[in-house]
């Protein structure tokens, strides 16, 4: 199996034409079907089905470009990291985060990393839990740091620190750190959520905390951006919840409780591929070992 063949599958896969596909890849259609029908002897097993008129994927040749795919961008990748060594440069990583990690240690762990690394690029990307897990799978980001998420198996994870809840207030609301009692005063409330979609675990863990006060939160708004959703309190337009970091830095006109009392908390965890250790193994021995200050 060669780089030419796997290439050659790709581009058919995405063009589903032998012609277009012999002239994106610069060789005549002949050469081509001789180099799609080589590949499939070598594995044993039809990737395409094709006739006069038409060209489709077999559920074999399906799996083969997803995985081939992964195999080309990681290809990719190797070649800029090799540039990047031979340039004297340290390389470029990617990372993900949630806005609760960049208001805290986020900023740390970069001003570490590029004290124990100097010369590595940080290229920071803001995404949910969901899109993390995704983009992490993908090989698409080397690191990503969310909060209390659900992290997939074949991922790893850990979790670097936790913070108390704050519930977010309009500044007109009658409750207020000092005459709060217990979280039930909150049952006849509206609340602005996070989307399930774009984080379940984290979703579920806010539902459980009205749960254990004996109500299920009557949910109004849903935003995954924690300064709509600091607008939309300021608004009178329902309560909230954030973990005390995301508010750090931020200057609003509203209330905030903490939640000590109460067994939920928001995780900070980091997340990585365990595929992509290999490639960084000193950026992943370091954050491995990172602890809080």
């Amino acid at each position: 199996m060669t780089l030419q063949q796997i290439k050659s599958v790709v581009v058919l896969s995405e063009k589903l034409n032998f012609t277009r596909a012999a002239e994106e890849l610069n060789i005549v259609q002949p050469a081509l079907s001789r180099q799609i029908k080589q590949l499939e002897d070598q594995i044993g097993a039809i990737l395409f089905i094709r006739d006069k008129r038409n060209v489709k994927l077999t559920p074999a040749g399906q799996h083969f470009v997803k995985e081939a795919k992964k195999q080309l961008a990681q290809l990719e990748r190797l070649k800029k990291q090799t540039i990047n060594i031979h340039n004297g440069h340290a390389g470029e990583i990617n990372i993900g985060f949630t806005h609760s990690i960049m208001q805290t240690i986020l900023p740390e762990i970069l001003k570490t990393i590029n004290y124990q690394i100097p010369g590595i690029k940080a290229v920071l990307k803001e995404m949910n839990n969901r899109d993390q897990y995704l983009a992490l799978q993908q090989n698409e980001l080397d690191i990503g740091f969310a909060t209390n998420p659900m992290v997939p198996f074949n991922l790893k994870s850990k979790v670097l620190r936790i913070d108390n809840f704050l519930i977010l207030l309009p500044e007109n609301h009658p409750i207020d750190k000092h005459n709060y009692t217990d979280f039930s005063v909150f049952s006849n409330e509206e609340f602005i959520f996070p989307s399930v979609a774009d984080g379940p675990n984290y979703v579920h863990i806010l539902e459980s905390i009205c749960i254990d006060a004996g109500f299920a939160p009557k949910i109004v708004h849903e935003t995954d951006s924690a300064s709509t959703s600091f607008r939309l309190v300021e608004a009178g337009l329902g309560i909230s919840f954030e973990p005390v970091s995301s508010l750090q830095g931020h200057e609003f006109p509203i209330k905030i409780i903490e939640l000590k009392n109460i067994k939920q908390k928001a995780q900070l965890t980091m997340m990585w591929n365990p595929e992509r250790e290999t490639e960084y193994p000193l950026l992943f021995e370091l954050l491995k070992n990172w602890a809080v200050s």
